[in-house]
C-alpha cells in the first residue's frame, strides 16, 4: 500500500529539519576581501593567494583552503576572517 510511503517520506522531511545548518553556510564575506586578504597574508605568512582566493558564494571552499593551510577548524577560520570585517549596522 502507499501508506509505507507516506511514512519514507515523512520520515525524510523531519530528518532534513531536525539537521542543523553547517556555521559555514551562514557564514559571508563582507567588505573589501583583496584588502582583508592581504591583511591575513601579513598576520599569517604561510597563506597563498590561492588559498585566500574568493569567489562569491563558494565561501566553504575558501573557509577549506584556509582550514588546511593554517591547520585549524572551520569555525576557527570564521572567527579570525570576522574580525578584519567591517561591522555592520
Amino acid at each position: 500500500m502507499d501508506t509505507n510511503n507516506t511514512s519514507d517520506t515523512n520520515k525524510a522531511n523531519n530528518t532534513n529539519e531536525t539537521n542543523k545548518p553547517n556555521p559555514a553556510e551562514k557564514f559571508a564575506i563582507r567588505g573589501d576581501w583583496n584588502a582583508q586578504s592581504k591583511l591575513l597574508k601579513e598576520e599569517f605568512t604561510q597563506l597563498t593567494d590561492a588559498d585566500l582566493e574568493f569567489e562569491s558564494g563558494k565561501e566553504h571552499e575558501l573557509l577549506g583552503r584556509m582550514a588546511t593551510r593554517l591547520n585549524m577548524k572551520h569555525s576557527e577560520v570564521i572567527g579570525i576572517i570576522k574580525k578584519g570585517q567591517p561591522e555592520t549596522i
